[in-house]
């Protein structure tokens, strides 16, 4: 079953397209105002044959893309991949090191179950924008965004295709 959704999942870039990309990325350069965090979304359409093979699930492919988008490379630790697999319905939360103990597993989860909900609803722009603001308010709340104190966008705000 799994294969099949794999084989016939919708096209990320049908379901995300250019003005959407705009408000996504508008909405987490407006979000990361108020916080020193780093805050990235990725979509992924589909896993390949060879990582179907091997099992590799959607946590798992949500780490890679973490290492691969570079999210860790903070100066203070504290970067943020939500992360969409189409075929496999998953929505899947990575933050850095520097979020540890800040933000519990239970916190993560209910953006998700938002987040789920909403693209269930058939919103997914509205999906994305909710989850990038739930984190921006949990970023705010442990990195709060400091008067005079620079404040680096060391990530790219524009969403990423990967695969």
């Amino acid at each position: 079953m799994r294969w099949l959704r794999h084989l016939f999942a919708p096209s990320a870039r049908r379901l995300f397209p250019p003005a959407s990309l705009e408000a996504i990325t508008a909405a987490i350069a407006q979000g990361e105002l108020r916080h020193a965090g780093e805050v990235m979304f990725a979509v992924e359409t589909d896993l390949g044959p060879a990582a179907l093979w091997r099992g590799v699930q959607p946590r798992d492919r949500a780490h890679a893309a973490f290492a691969q988008l570079r999210t860790w490379d903070t100066h203070a630790n504290n970067g943020v991949l939500i992360y969409l697999l189409l075929a496999d319905h998953a929505i899947e939360i990575v933050a850095d090191r520097g979020l540890h103990g800040r933000v519990s597993a239970a916190q993560w989860q209910e953006v998700c179950r938002r987040m789920q909900a909403l693209l269930q609803a058939g919103e997914p722009e509205r999906a994305v924008i909710g989850a990038v603001e739930a984190v921006s308010t949990l970023l705010a709340e442990h990195y709060p965004a400091q008067p005079g104190q620079r404040n680096d966008d060391e990530l790219p705000n524009r969403p990423q295709f990967i695969g």
